[in-house]
């Protein structure tokens, strides 16, 4: 598949499980955090499909996740969950980009 194209579909899938992961959690501006957390996953899932580092896909993308997760950690001051998951997602998008991208 396209790179670009793969890109797109890893970001939108990486976005919604972040945006379903936040579902039952309670915050003031629930709409405006998911929005957030959306296109900071989006944004993972894009580049971990167009970025290539001399290092396993995987390995690329869990260091994409954490690059792009610290400023949201540091912002809410909520270090683990956030680098956590944008490690994981990462990581799973760098492996769907090993078997999918041409």
């Amino acid at each position: 598949m396209n790179r670009i194209l793969l890109g797109i579909v890893l970001g939108l899938a990486a976005g919604v499980v972040d945006v379903l992961l936040m579902l039952p959690l309670k915050m003031p501006d629930k709409p405006t955090a998911m929005a957030g957390a959306f296109f900071s996953r989006f944004a993972i899932g894009f580049l971990v499909a167009n970025v290539r580092l001399p290092i396993h896909p995987a390995l690329a993308g869990a260091l994409v996740g954490l690059l792009i997760s610290i400023p949201d950690a540091i912002i809410t001051k909520a270090y683990a969950p956030i680098l956590i998951i944008g490690v994981i997602l990462g990581a799973l998008c760098g492996l769907a980009v090993k078997v999918w991208a041409v």
